[in-house]
């Protein structure tokens, strides 16, 4: 919902808007403006340009759709320097937090009307590094909490290696092979589905398994 204070201030004749974004990076927090100056959101300091990561470059548009994909946006970034481009595009950042904001301010006092309005929160999927002879650039694709929604859970196996990957030195799996009983591992058995019986009696602890 949005705050009644802000509220007014978008239904003014002119209002004064803004964009502000904030990454959360595994050590550094970013705050960035759609413009010049700065602003303080929340007790935060939003400025135009970071002195380290440098400028915001664009906001992709995004739309709330029903369906199987959860809504993305695309941010890019200018950095200032290549060793900043660099660090933006590692695969540390994939999985950092996004949020995306909308507020209004007072020109006369630069300060933030009301409380902004959260319009995306999502987390970095790809990032992409492009670079020319004239400038340089990083630009993320973001998608929305929601995107955890569809993650399978793909590559668990009823098996000693993957096993021992989750609980390192416990060998209840130590020999398991060729098992021929179905095991639905992370998910509940298919209604009708059909289980067959454990061959080999030493396994005969493993037919409780979920």
């Amino acid at each position: 919902m949005t705050d009644p204070v802000l509220q007014a201030a978008l239904e003014a004749p002119v209002p004064h808007l803004f964009g502000a974004i904030q990454i959360d990076f595994p050590d550094y927090t970013l705050r960035l403006l759609d413009g010049s100056g700065e602003l303080v959101i929340g007790g935060q300091t939003f400025v135009g340009a970071d002195a380290l990561f440098g400028v915001l470059d664009s906001i992709g548009t995004h739309e709330e759709t029903i369906g199987d994909e959860a809504p993305e946006l695309t941010i890019g970034l200018l950095p200032p320097d290549a060793a900043s481009a660099a660090d933006l595009a590692s695969g540390l950042m994939q999985g950092c937090t996004v949020t995306l904001m909308l507020g209004a301010f007072d020109p006369t006092s630069n300060t933030v009307i009301g409380t902004p309005e959260v319009v995306f929160y999502g987390e970095i999927d790809v990032p992409t590094y492009e670079t020319s002879e004239a400038s340089r650039s990083v630009a993320y694709t973001v998608v929305a909490v929601f995107e955890r929604l569809f993650e399978v859970r793909e590559g668990e196996r009823a098996s000693d290696g993957f096993h021992q990957s989750i609980w390192p030195g416990e060998l209840g799996l130590e020999f398991m092979t060729g098992t021929v009983k179905n095991i639905y591992w992370g998910a509940k058995r298919q209604v009708g589905a059909q289980i067959g019986r454990n061959i080999d009696p030493a396994r005969e602890w493993f037919e409780g398994a979920p």
